[in-house]
């Protein structure tokens, strides 16, 4: 049995969050999405001619003793979702703030991770876990129930950050395992412009895509009152600087390329959330997943 990384505290504030996508294709069984499919179900839609195989229990018997034929009654079915978790495990992922350098934006991903997955849980749907980093990509093939969440912990526990953004190559098991009416939810710093392209290409092949961004606190508040070498953790480049010096310039070109990505990702149909590392998970999650969230109504 693996560790639960998710504090009670937490646990039972997800209780008020719910995964609801934009679209619900039809798949077996119960779950909380509305679906395309016909089945047995909740609210009526069609009779159609017996067919071998139908369930007795679904023959309309009134109907059988007006028109001497078996006809079946239809319901919309309440299926469940196939979401995948799509986590960056590039180097900048392992990017922490010096106020608190034992909690770095990979580990606030990890919990973000296993709080989807609980939720995905408790509303009975199947969820899998797609690791983005150049040495590969790591993998739990999505299904449902406590062991699969026990698989999905154990992988996170044992990640560790990578160094760029995968090639194009590598990410053909992104595509072969990410079905037409599936949900991606995507998580990372989204700095890199292959990644975001990723997501916008997963969206243009008709994949719900959610984005959820991780900012340290220092990348947005640029709190620095000294002279700093600031290093790219990717690529190695480094600059020198004077931190009052250099903070207005900073905030503004920050704040004009988060306007940019919103834009993106707004063009693309992608929704997007951002965060830094002093928020909660749950408050992270909420404008997305929480009562107000886009789509949330039925």
């Amino acid at each position: 049995m693996t560790s639960d990384p998710i504090p009670p505290s937490l646990r039972a504030r997800l209780a008020g969050l719910r995964i609801v996508p934009r679209r619900a294709a039809g798949r077996g069984g119960i779950g909380l999405h509305a679906s395309r499919s016909r089945g047995a179900g909740l609210e009526f839609a069609q009779y159609r001619a017996y067919e071998p195989g139908d369930e007795p229990r679904q023959i309309d018997w009134k109907l059988y003793g007006r028109s001497d034929r078996f006809f079946v009654r239809e319901a919309e079915r309440e299926s469940p979702l196939r979401l995948w978790i799509l986590l960056d495990a590039s180097a900048s992922m392992a990017q922490a703030d010096e106020a608190r350098p034992d909690w770095s934006r990979f580990d606030a991903a990890r919990l973000l991770a296993a709080c989807i997955a609980e939720v995905a849980l408790r509303q009975g749907d199947a969820f899998g876990l797609i690791v983005l980093h150049d040495g590969g990509l790591g993998l739990v093939p999505a299904d449902g129930g406590l062991r699969q969440r026990d698989r999905l912990r154990l992988q996170l526990q044992a990640l560790v950050p990578g160094r760029a953004f995968p090639s194009g190559a590598r990410l053909s098991p992104v595509w072969e395992r990410i079905g037409s009416d599936d949900l991606v939810v995507a998580i990372g710093d989204w700095f890199d412009d292959n990644a975001v392209a990723l997501l916008e290409k997963l969206a243009a092949a008709g994949r719900e895509v959610v984005a959820l961004q991780l900012l340290t606190v220092e990348e947005r508040d640029f709190p620095f009152r000294d002279g700093r070498r600031f290093v790219d953790p990717e690529t190695g480049e480094a600059l020198l600087g004077d931190g009052p010096a250099l903070r207005a310039g900073y905030l503004e070109r920050f704040g004009e390329a988060q306007r940019a990505l919103r834009a993106r990702f707004d063009a693309a149909g992608i929704r997007f959330a951002s965060a830094a590392l002093d928020a909660e998970a749950d408050a992270v999650l909420q404008p997305l997943f929480g009562p107000q969230a886009p789509g949330r109504g039925r």
